[in-house]
């Protein structure tokens, strides 16, 4: 059973997603919070195994609450709830441990398929929006200079397998396509997931994908 914390400002819109999980088999929703600092409280009293996020809440806004709560355990996923698909805070909020994002206007369907996802330890990558959203942000910070790229010491030590799978998880491929593409088997693809994650200091798929696209290994557009 996933225990599911939900973090937004507006009541019936927690109603709503507490009612969408509940009922569905598998996920339970154990708190709700209606601001940032709420969610943090909450998460270390709590222990979810998610957190669905509002990016802006009263008190603590979602990108914050997101930094705090994974800083403190690493094992909590959060999704992102937006209005905008090219919102810089969601950016933000993958770089501060998100493992995803989602539109607030998303069929309930593709709730249930995000929580599924994340649940399964995958980053909620693979929709175009949330591509582009990467591609967008990462060529505008580097245009202002707000980048701080990935130390090419870590680029270095990345073998030539591993640089191919950095590039396809890039390209929002899931494991088992990158299984299919590189002909390998899962626990290889897992074997070379956890070492560019040792590699590159990144949380998560979410950050590997940055780590991409911020080093120049993958090119914005």
């Amino acid at each position: 059973m996933s225990r599911i914390l939900i973090a937004d400002d507006q009541a019936l819109l927690r109603a709503s997603l507490r009612a969408l999980v509940n009922g569905y088999d598998g996920c339970e929703v154990v708190g709700e919070a209606e601001n940032g600092a709420q969610a943090v409280h909450l998460a270390a009293d709590l222990s979810p195994d998610l957190v669905v996020m509002d990016v802006r809440m009263p008190v603590l806004d979602g990108i914050e609450a997101t930094r705090r709560i994974t800083a403190a355990d690493p094992a909590v996923r959060v999704l992102i709830l937006t209005t905008f698909d090219l919102d810089e805070y969601v950016y933000e909020g993958i770089l501060a441990g998100a493992s995803g994002f989602l539109l607030k206007d998303s069929p309930p369907a593709d709730l249930v398929k995000a929580i599924e996802v994340i649940r399964g330890g995958e980053a909620l990558l693979t929709p175009a929006a949330t591509r582009r959203l990467i591609t967008e942000f990462v060529r505008g910070r580097k245009a202002k200079g707000h980048l701080t790229p990935t130390p090419e010491t870590a680029l270095n030590t990345l073998t030539s397998r591993e640089r191919e799978v950095l590039t396809l998880v890039a390209r929002g491929l899931s494991n088992t396509e990158i299984g299919t593409e590189l002909f390998v088997s899962m626990s290889t693809v897992k074997t070379h997931m956890s070492s560019l994650l040792a590699k590159l200091g990144a949380r998560d798929r979410a950050q590997l994908v940055i780590r991409a696209y911020e080093s120049g290994m993958v090119r914005a557009g």
